[in-house]
């Protein structure tokens, strides 16, 4: 993954956005890695990825019979970040 410095993200916005298009960039304030910025397609394809992992561990433990009622489990899937 490339990286940048915060100060060449502030003076090569456009340049930056055009790159994420391409790949994920991080973004680094004192030599420390501060933000990742990438595309909105995937970041969308990040979350259907991560959707369809917690879905699969649900039916994982709906087989072994420990699973959660309804509500629970769609409160907990939306309060998760």
């Amino acid at each position: 993954m490339k990286a940048i410095t915060a100060k060449d993200a502030k003076n090569k916005f456009g340049e930056m956005l055009d790159t994420a298009q391409r790949e994920p960039l991080t973004i680094e304030k004192h030599g420390r890695a501060v933000a990742v910025i990438m595309s909105v397609q995937e970041y969308q394809q990040m979350k259907l990825e991560r959707l369809r992992a917690k879905l699969a561990a649900g039916e994982e433990q709906l087989d072994r019979g420990e699973g959660v009622e309804g509500e629970t489990f769609f409160a907990e899937l939306l309060n998760e970040k």
